[in-house]
């Protein structure tokens, strides 16, 4: 029996629920992983709320994201022993398994041994939030030296991965946020610039920033009118990637700039990374390499424990905090 979040009904944070519950031996393919922290990420709160692209099946469990210690390896698995310190990278729909408890199965495809030296915490809020900035950025965009990038929602942990990457391979990161109480803690958090959508003119910033060039790359996860904006602020055959819909409303997509400029809109999910073998692979060990070389570290906003998970989707719900929620059995 092991201590795990659960929810019987779409709601509030309310409905989540920790339960004693038995925990399989892992199947083919899997490994079972005594947790020691976990991550939350916004697809979980859309999942509670029935928001998500997959449905909960009632009980559902939930969770994307855990770094722990091997405790048993299922038939077929190689590369791991009992006893590796490992995280998971999110490869599976929410609902097929659920790492938010202390004791958890995942898939051994996506799994990675943590690097060394790195805490619970920071290895559990890793994953999720790098692959996802980097499966956009760098594999697809070929985020280059020079290259300006604008980060919607940067204040979120896949944004600050977002700065982080773009920091990395000498690119120019502008963090966009609402409004400008953020401003200050973005610029610590390496933003080159930061633009306030509610109180500036974005266009005319970005002009002004990258001398009339505009930038090539926008990284996106609210969607709804405000994109017909971004789209104007970019460059010759710049990029658009959408990669979440905290506004369902239809993006509004000017014509002119989209012809004149030759732009590519472009929607993104973590799993186009997740389930390509081969790109995974090639994420580990980009993400890998800037861990160790102390070019990309998590921003943790707030620790919450296990029996207080309804606590923190509440938090994250309050959009207040900068970076990374984390929860700890």
């Amino acid at each position: 029996m092991a201590k795990t979040a659960i929810f019987n009904k779409i709601g509030g944070p309310e409905v989540l629920e920790v339960v004693d519950r038995d925990v399989p031996a892992p199947k083919a393919g899997e490994v079972q992983i005594r947790v020691k922290a976990m991550g939350l990420n916004r697809a979980e709160v859309m999942f509670r709320t029935g928001n998500y692209v997959t449905e909960p099946q009632f009980p559902a469990i939930i969770g994307y994201e855990a770094s722990g210690i091997i405790e048993a390896l299922g038939p077929n698995v190689s590369g791991f022993t009992v006893g590796d310190a490992v995280s998971v990278i999110p490869c599976f729909m929410l609902g097929e398994y659920g790492l938010h408890g202390e004791l958890v199965n995942a898939p051994a495809f996506g799994v990675v041994k943590n690097s060394p030296n790195v805490s619970w915490e920071d290895a559990a809020a890793t994953w999720m939030m790098f692959t996802t900035a980097y499966g956009a950025l760098v594999d697809i965009g070929q985020l280059a030296k020079g290259d300006t990038v604008l980060i919607r929602g940067a204040s979120s942990s896949v944004g600050l991965a977002a700065i982080q990457i773009v920091n990395m391979l000498g690119g120019t990161p502008i963090a966009l946020t609402r409004h400008s109480n953020k401003s200050e803690e973005l610029l610590q958090y390496g933003a080159k610039h930061v633009i306030a959508t509610e109180e500036q003119d974005l266009v005319e910033e970005v002009c002004k920033i990258t001398n009339g060039k505009g930038a090539r790359l926008a990284f996106d996860p609210v969607g709804g009118p405000y994109v017909a904006t971004i789209l104007e602020a970019l460059s010759d055959l710049g990029i658009f990637f959408q990669y979440g819909a905290l506004d369902t409303t239809p993006l509004a997509v000017p014509v002119m700039p989209l012809l004149g400029k030759d732009l590519t809109i472009r929607g993104y999910q973590l799993f186009e990374i997740t389930k390509d073998q081969e790109r995974l692979e090639r994420a580990k060990v980009f993400i890998s390499k800037g861990l160790a070389d102390g070019l990309l570290k998590p921003v943790i906003a707030k620790v919450f424990k296990l029996n207080n998970i309804s606590e923190a989707h509440r938090f994250m719900e309050s959009n207040v905090h900068i970076g990374k929620i984390v929860v700890v059995p």
